[in-house]
């Protein structure tokens, strides 16, 4: 987040990494907190300890640029944005992660159904006012997208955020692809979130 012109804080929740994320964090001049593990409850927490009428929301596993962060300051003086989302691109190579990215794109502007990938820029206000993240152990971004979009329209910026690509390598890209397509699915039928999980956060890492 270092180049970012405007007064920011940067907070880091950490769900129980074993690996030194929290003291290159603080090394770097990050807020960390600790919580309980899971995603929902991270970045629940994490916007509860943020103080800023502006929240920018990214995956740890994330990279974010500085087009793309540019492109959110801008955004900060357009009284027409309240909610945004990036383009997601895929750190990895090949056909399936092409693939991936046009799906996620498909998804997001068709369906109004960005994930959490993608990054999320959104006014305090509007956050409140959707509820915020729900601590669901999985789909806790889809929950709350589904009810800002309610709320008001989610603009597309125009650059990416990339995203680390291990879990469709380690997995294989069409199980993976597979895999998300059937769990969105079932959850917009009502299946419910915990139900999910069993299947889903096995394969996830504390952190």
């Amino acid at each position: 987040m270092s180049s970012l012109t405007v007064e920011h804080e940067i907070i880091v929740a950490d769900g129980g990494s074993r690996d030194g994320t929290c003291d290159v964090a603080i090394g770097g001049g990050c807020t960390v907190i600790s919580t309980s593990p899971g995603r929902g409850i991270q970045l629940a927490a994490g916007v509860r300890a943020a103080r800023g009428e502006w929240l920018l929301i990214i995956h740890a596993d994330a990279r974010i640029a500085a087009a793309a962060l540019a492109e959110a300051e801008m955004a900060l003086t357009d009284r027409e944005i309240s909610c945004a989302v990036w383009q997601l691109e895929m750190m990895g190579e090949g056909r399936w992660m092409w693939i991936v990215e046009r799906v996620a794109r498909w998804r997001s502007s068709a369906l109004g159904l960005p994930y959490g990938d993608q990054g999320l820029l959104i006014r305090r206000e509007l956050y409140d006012a959707a509820g915020g993240f729900p601590e669901l152990p999985i789909m806790e971004d889809v929950a709350l997208v589904r009810r800002v979009g309610r709320l008001a329209p989610i603009r597309h910026f125009t650059h990416a955020i990339r995203a680390d690509s291990r879990r469709y390598q380690k997995e294989g890209a069409v199980r993976r692809v597979l895999l998300n397509v059937a769990l969105l699915t079932l959850f917009l039928c009502g299946v419910p979130a915990a139900v999910l999980a069993r299947r889903y956060l096995p394969h996830r890492e504390p952190g």
